[in-house]
């Protein structure tokens, strides 16, 4: 299904919302893209660090009304609006969770039936256009992402069901794998640096827009480090997807070479992003689990890394 054309509900996630005359100033010093790169016709990646650069939450953001609005795993809002509450009691800025006020829908494949809603969007990835209450945002090349206001996602589904069949968030998952879009999800809250997950190859990370939190340890790891973690795409024998954070194993190491990031099903396995050291994927022989655990098969990702365009953002 993942490569056919499809709609599902993005069910996993929810809707962290901060508003206010003050919000963008706020995000700006607290998350690792560029605020300023968000308009009316564009959104983008992001994530929220520690003070030593680890990951508390990566997200898509976009701006909308007085404000701006951070899709992310939807077990994360709560700790995240914990955390962002302490720096913002000096902010003229507001933040909520909004996840039941949004319905989100992933569309693989869904160019015409989004032009059936009266929505033609752009092909660049990250490109965004709205209609009345309804926003659509190209998440990558052949996917989309449409966000519904509660009260009309009924109405809207309905038309969905007439122009695309019906996929699982599995097929979603699957597509974002493939497109090699990590994440951070529960399991692996506060476990990897941005670039550990490549999220600055997808336009997640501005190292031109100054200070943030964690920025000195993220641009450091960019400039002067030499990371030894990077994400792959693998693809198991079965059927069974791991959890994230599952931990892999190399036989030429002592212990474990990386987590998983995310993974979905496919029709004869599944489909996995994982963190893993550079010379354990170079040696070519991953487990799961443990070192006697299945073998893991390497593929390429969509995109190559290059850190020469990676800071010019």
């Amino acid at each position: 299904m993942a490569e056919s054309a499809f709609f599902c509900t993005l069910s996993h996630e929810g809707v962290l919302a901060v508003r206010g005359v003050d919000a963008g100033k706020f995000l700006q010093g607290q998350l690792t893209c560029n605020i300023n790169y968000l308009n009316e016709n564009r959104s983008g990646l992001g994530a929220r660090c520690t003070q030593k650069g680890r990951m508390q939450s990566s997200f898509r953001i976009l701006l909308e009304a007085d404000g701006c609005l951070l899709a992310m795993a939807g077990e994360l809002i709560e700790p995240q609006l914990l955390d962002l509450r302490k720096y913002a009691v000096f902010s003229k800025s507001k933040l909520t969770d909004e996840s039941a006020a949004w319905v989100r829908f992933g569309l693989q494949d869904g160019d015409a039936a989004l032009a059936g809603l009266g929505l033609e969007l752009p092909g660049e990835t990250d490109s965004l256009v709205r209609n009345e209450q309804l926003i659509a945002t190209r998440v990558s090349p052949n996917r989309i992402e449409l966000w519904v206001r509660a009260g009309d996602a009924e109405a809207i589904k309905a038309r969905l069901v007439a122009l695309l069949p019906e996929g699982s968030l599995n097929d979603w998952l699957l597509g974002q794998i493939r497109a090699g879009i990590g994440q951070v999800m529960p399991a692996t809250r506060e476990e990897f640096i941005p670039q550990m997950i490549n999220l600055q190859a997808v336009g997640g990370v501005s190292f031109k827009k100054g200070c943030y939190t964690g920025q000195e340890i993220v641009a450091r790891m960019q400039y002067l480090g030499k990371l030894k973690r990077h994400l792959y795409r693998l693809s198991l024998d079965s059927a069974e997807a791991p959890e994230p954070n599952t931990p892999l194993f190399s036989p030429t190491h002592k212990s474990a070479v990386g987590n998983v990031v995310l993974a979905a099903r496919t029709a004869n396995g599944s489909e996995l992003l994982a963190v893993l050291q550079n010379d354990a994927a170079e040696a070519g022989e991953i487990h799961l689990g443990t070192a006697e655990g299945p073998v893991l098969h390497l593929h390429d990702l969509p995109y190559t890394l290059d850190s020469k365009l990676e800071t010019q953002r």
